[in-house]
């Protein structure tokens, strides 16, 4: 499986990573069963594995622990903390009395001594970001983490956590893990240029769009309702009339994933790693047959005409169902689309600039 740098770690993680979101009560998933995706993931070339502490409400992180403990040192463990664990106030959000108490209680869970990349699950307007990332420093110092990164944030949030960092001599966020898919295209008009901009990596959660480029929800098809859907059935029903006519996105896309000799899915995900700012794309999958399906469409990478087309069926920069109004920058695919030429773990950058420049003579 291809590997990617995550921002500038010189960490490769695979384009394909584990959402482990699904792992527990919230999915209704056994340990076992959890085990035995996971493995499947892993023994397909998947070594990047991401779960929080608010998952299923601790057990995704304990569930993850024991998968992930045969191989332990191959795997990158991604967890996240900030949503709220209790009522009590001071257990939720970013601060550093409450980082420094929930990554204690994720290694507890987790199992180990150790988290590769430790994520703030989502904005707190009620912690200076510069405190934020300094307890993460301080975490990194200690061994507890080796980096640590954002989710859920906005462009402006990303930009200001690198430069407060870089004011006051703190480390530096490395990755930012928000949704991003065919259908919710809003990050490509500020957040993925940014993070390219600023060397932070991006992790892609629901590239599927929760299900609906997962090949079930299609028109006339009564499909059984899965987790994510059962959680937020407003999202998914097919009779408000903003959503029939992304189900009709939905059927125009099924018809050019075809025309291509592709699976739905496999475009969704290959529309996905095809941003030249996104790392890895996390995929969940609450069945064995799921992460088969997942892996069977790891190599597909799409031609610009299929994105193109892709473009004319959802506007680029904007969410669906969204009014039309994307960002002038956004016209230019190019700042959209990973060049052909891939950075690979044997070559690494300086491969790439060789080949690079090596072109240019020859043209």
């Amino acid at each position: 499986m291809e590997k990617r740098v995550l921002g500038r770690t010189g960490l490769w993680v695979s384009t394909l990573g584990i959402g482990a979101g699904q792992y527990g009560a919230f999915g209704k998933t056994t340990e076992s069963d959890c085990i035995c995706i996971a493995h499947a993931g892993f023994d397909g070339g998947v070594n990047l594995i991401d779960t929080a502490d608010f998952y299923s409400f601790g057990e995704s992180e304990t569930i993850v622990g024991k998968v992930i403990a045969d191989r332990r040192d191959r795997i990158i463990l991604a967890t996240k903390c900030g949503m709220p664990m209790s009522d009590d106030p001071n257990e939720r959000g970013a601060s550093r009395r409450w980082l420094r108490a929930s990554v204690e209680r994720s290694l507890r869970r987790l199992g180990t001594d150790y988290i590769d990349l430790y994520q703030c699950h989502q904005p707190d307007p009620a912690t200076p970001i510069e405190e934020t990332v300094e307890a993460m420093t301080e975490l990194v110092r200690e061994g507890k983490i080796r980096y640590f990164g954002l989710s859920n944030s906005p462009a402006a949030l990303v930009t200001e956590a690198v430069l407060r960092g870089q004011l006051r001599g703190a480390g530096k966020i490395q990755s930012e893990q928000s949704a991003y898919s065919i259908f919710n295209r809003r990050p490509e008009a500020e957040l993925l240029p940014a993070c390219e901009a600023l060397g932070v990596g991006f992790l892609a959660y629901s590239p599927l769009d929760g299900g609906w480029l997962g090949g079930r929800l299609r028109v006339g098809v009564n499909a059984e309702a899965t987790a994510r859907q059962r959680l937020n059935p407003t999202r998914f029903d097919l009779t408000s009339p903003a959503n029939g006519e992304k189900l009709q996105c939905v059927e125009a896309l099924g018809a050019l994933a075809a025309e291509a000799g592709l699976a739905l899915p496999h475009m969704g995900i290959a529309f996905v790693l095809s941003h030249r700012a996104v790392t890895s794309a996390l995929v969940g999958g609450s069945s064995l047959e799921q992460m088969q399906a997942h892996l069977a469409g790891q190599d597909v990478r799409l031609a610009d005409d299929v994105l193109d087309r892709i473009d004319a069926i959802v506007t680029p920069g904007v969410n669906m169902p969204e009014a039309p109004n994307p960002s002038p920058a956004l016209k230019d695919a190019s700042l959209r689309r990973r060049s052909t030429k891939t950075v690979g773990p044997d070559g690494g950058r300086g491969e790439f600039f060789r080949t690079l420049v090596a072109d240019e003579k020859t043209t």
